[in-house]
């Protein structure tokens, strides 16, 4: 058995953020996740600047890795129909390729433990959680970190209690080559789901987008569904057949749930995708990872630093804080979603955007946070 002071399960934006902190505040930390790096992800790749302050206090402003500055907010309906706004903080596009790998590589410089392999259990005994891998054995510590993404067998083995509800959401992503304006990420709805299109470094664009199995049923495949459900938007249907696909084939996952989840669970604090997810059409999942990252931090500072290893006063001060950070973002996100998942709905509102524009900075606002100045 190996042991440290925390074990974060998964490599991700959330796990990497967290471990270097942690390391950054003299903490043993392991990382365990089951992918090489790097590897591709289903994401959107938009990261708003709330987070840009904090990653620079951590020494990982990602600068080097030249992401495109986007400034701007393109709207449509299903119809095609768009508006437009300025970004209050602005953002950067990133691929999770490059993004993930950069974090890692720092988190190994920083001499934090990296281990390739799957977790298979996790449970407390004597007040240490055990976490079992595939092939490595069990490692231990005082704390262990869930972030693991969106769904994992993991969930299935705790029995968490989304994992109990069939999910019926698809998330489709792809690279491509074409012609986009890198200062514009753009959220656009056709009948059954939301796509975001924008670029990450290279000049690359990203598309992913989200849909309902009730839409994608009839037709069982993907270029199929796209053809006959996704151009239906005709801004959509512009780009993409005005793009090139990079991809061999393109990147798809199912059963992703926008249930509630818990933020603790049996004693694992959960952060990113793992303690909850906001609807895609809020475009602003990434920064919400990297600020869980330091939330989690923070609480676990606390308890080895000042309150003296209360875990009953660690779990409820975390999950208070992340209540307290996202709880209003995943309610606008499930109105959001709510309202354009409904053609006529998203119609009206689209009409009552271009009436009154200046909604649509406050709703921005409302799906994004502050900027976070450090740890």
């Amino acid at each position: 058995m190996s042991t440290t002071d925390v074990i974060i399960i998964g490599g991700g934006l959330a796990g990497l953020t967290s471990a270097i902190h942690l390391t950054k505040a003299g903490l043993k930390v392991i990382v365990i996740e089951k992918s090489r790096y790097p590897s591709h992800k289903v994401c959107g790749e938009y990261i708003s600047n709330e987070v840009l302050p904090y990653l620079q206090w951590l020494n990982i402003d990602p600068a080097p890795l030249q992401p495109a500055s986007i400034s701007r907010l393109l709207l449509s309906d299903h119809q095609g129909k768009t508006l437009t706004a300025q970004l209050p903080l602005g953002g950067f596009g990133i691929s999770r390729y490059a993004f993930d790998h950069f974090l890692m590589e720092r988190f190994l410089a920083q001499g934090g433990e990296l281990i390739n392999d799957a977790v298979t259990d996790v449970r407390m005994e004597n007040d240490r959680m055990y976490v079992q891998t595939r092939e490595r054995g069990v490692f231990v510590a005082p704390l262990a970190v869930g972030a693991y993404g969106k769904r994992a067998s993991l969930d299935v083995k705790l029995s968490r209690g989304f994992v109990q509800q069939r999910s019926p959401w698809l998330a489709v992503k792809a690279h491509y080559k074409g012609d986009f304006p890198a200062d514009t990420v753009s959220l656009h709805n056709f009948r059954g789901g939301y796509c975001g299109v924008s670029t990450v470094e290279g000049g690359i664009i990203n598309i992913c987008y989200l849909v309902h199995y009730d839409s994608f049923k009839k037709y069982q495949d993907i270029e199929t569904h796209q053809q006959e459900v996704v151009y239906g938007n005709p801004f959509l249907k512009e780009v993409l057949t005005n793009s090139t696909l990079i991809f061999e084939k393109r990147l798809a996952i199912s059963q992703i749930s926008f249930a509630r989840k818990e933020k603790v669970f049996d004693h694992i604090l959960m952060a990113g995708d793992t303690a909850g997810l906001i609807h895609p059409l809020c475009g602003n999942g990434m920064a919400m990872a990297i600020h869980s990252g330091q939330i989690v931090s923070r609480n676990i500072l606390d308890y080895f630093f000042t309150y003296k290893k209360d875990r009953r006063r660690l779990e409820t001060t975390y999950i208070h804080d992340w209540e307290k950070a996202f709880s209003r973002r995943l309610r606008m996100g499930r109105v959001l979603s709510a309202c354009f998942q409904h053609e006529q709905l998203a119609v009206s509102m689209m009409k009552g955007l271009t009436c009154f524009p200046r909604l649509l900075p406050k709703i921005i606002k409302m799906t994004h946070g502050k900027p976070l100045t450090c740890g």
